[in-house]
């Protein structure tokens, strides 16, 4: 700018030493006039110029043909230049949020940024599934205009987010979210939703577990106290006595299987992945029907199928004892002179352990819930039968650990069929 300060200045000297010898020799007006005519020349350069920044100015770019005359070439040039670095800059800036917005979409937990009015500035699509917004159309919408559960509506009036909101959402059933508010900056908020539906349903198993235990041992324990205060208070002949230790009896050895189901099924959950040992499968067949007639006493016809073909590879105790209470179930829930059938199939394509029985049958809309710790088609009718409620459970869990699925199929009054299929990985010998 001083450069063109002096260049304004000589031009103006140039002018004055011109015009002044043309002014004294010809005429004064003529010297005046061709001065005038130098400045103007000058003026409308400059404003040549001026006008082409002033263009510019509306509508800035980075353009490699801005350029000007004379020393403006070195302010269009400078002006280029910083338009490149300032565009350089926002569209590294727009990167990086480019990039933490992608990062704020691949969160597994739901993200809602909030203003201190509690507008919803962003959210994830996680959030969107979870509370059901639309950030396209929600974003400046008040969060509890859009979530409306009385819960959620206190939590965010209270303002006390030193513990998060457990909410179980209306929208999507079953589904239980801990929403976590945090408070940033000038007022705003994050609000972080995390699906807790797993560790919920699992913390409701175990309660759920320790209250049936609870219930299945106080029955046979208050039996026991009561017989015991009975004989201690009062004087009983030997025939009583017999009895009384004969029921005592019955309610230990319940509480013995109770017991025992609980550390099998504790055994088979906490265990590392099952042996690969090559179990022999006609003999574990031919000793559960064995098994079944001694349990039966005679009550049940028992039949086999098999061809004896094929072997297992995984634990034999683990596999003893789930197909063991497949048979136990059939013979205990099988009226007197019914038929259960012992089942063995194996292929290439993968082996099938069945029992299949003519007994009272199941409803359907208990299938589903047949594998839970303690879950009892009839509660009363299953602790006449000797059963503890976890056979079923351990069933599953030890074919779990063999990657083989239990198939139920069950008409009431006609009898159940519970097969166990394994995967081909599993067979050997064919």
């Amino acid at each position: 700018m001083a450069a063109q300060k002096v260049r304004a200045l000589l031009l103006t000297v140039l002018s004055a030493s011109i015009a002044l010898p043309i002014g004294y020799f010809v005429a004064p007006s003529t010297g005046w006039a061709v001065f005038s005519v130098s400045l103007g020349l000058q003026l409308a350069f400059q404003f040549r110029q001026f006008a082409h920044l002033d263009r510019w100015s509306r509508s800035p770019a980075v353009d490699v043909n801005l350029e000007g005359e004379g020393e403006w070439d070195g302010v269009f040039g400078r002006l280029y230049r910083h338009e490149k670095d300032l565009r350089a800059e926002i569209a590294r800036r727009d990167e990086e949020i480019s990039h933490l917005l992608a990062a704020g979409q691949a969160l597994t937990d739901g993200v809602v940024l909030l203003d201190r009015l509690s507008q919803i500035q962003f959210c994830n699509s996680m959030a969107e599934s979870q509370l059901g917004l639309v950030v396209r159309t929600d974003r400046g919408q008040h969060i509890a205009n859009l979530v409306r559960q009385p819960e959620f509506v206190a939590y965010l009036d209270l303002a006390d987010f030193s513990r998060p909101l457990t909410l179980r959402s209306e929208r999507r059933d079953g589904r239980v979210y801990s929403i976590h508010v945090i408070p940033y900056g000038n007022d705003r908020r994050l609000m972080q939703i995390k699906d807790i539906t797993h560790t919920d349903r699992l913390d409701r198993m175990r309660r759920d577990f320790v209250a049936n235990v609870s219930h299945e041992l106080r029955t046979p324990l208050t039996v026991l106290a009561g017989f015991v205060e009975t004989m201690q208070e009062i004087e009983l002949d030997a025939e009583e006595q017999v009895r009384y230790l004969a029921m005592m009896g019955e309610q230990s050895k319940r509480m013995l299987s109770i017991v025992q189901d609980l550390l099998t099924l504790s055994s088979i959950e906490s265990a590392p992945p099952p042996a690969n040992d090559v179990v022999d499968m006609a003999n574990m067949i031919d000793k559960l029907r064995r098994d079944a007639e001694a349990l039966s006493a005679g009550r049940h016809v028992i039949e086999l199928e098999s061809d004896g073909l094929g072997d297992l590879r995984g634990s034999e105790s683990d596999l003893a004892s789930a197909f063991g209470n497949l048979v136990s179930n059939a013979i205990r829930y099988t009226p007197a002179g019914g038929t259960i059938r012992l089942i063995w199939r194996a292929s290439v394509q993968g082996a099938e352990f069945a029992v299949q029985d003519t007994g009272i049958g199941i409803d359907s809309i208990h299938l589903p819930r047949l594998t839970e710790r303690f879950y009892r088609v009839d509660r009363g009718r299953s602790r006449d039968a000797g059963g503890t409620g976890l056979g079923l459970a351990i069933v599953k869990h030890a074919l779990n650990r063999h990657q083989a699925i239990l198939d139920v199929r069950s008409t009431v009054g006609a009898g159940s069929r519970f097969a166990a299929r394994f995967p081909a990985n599993r067979v050997l010998g064919l």
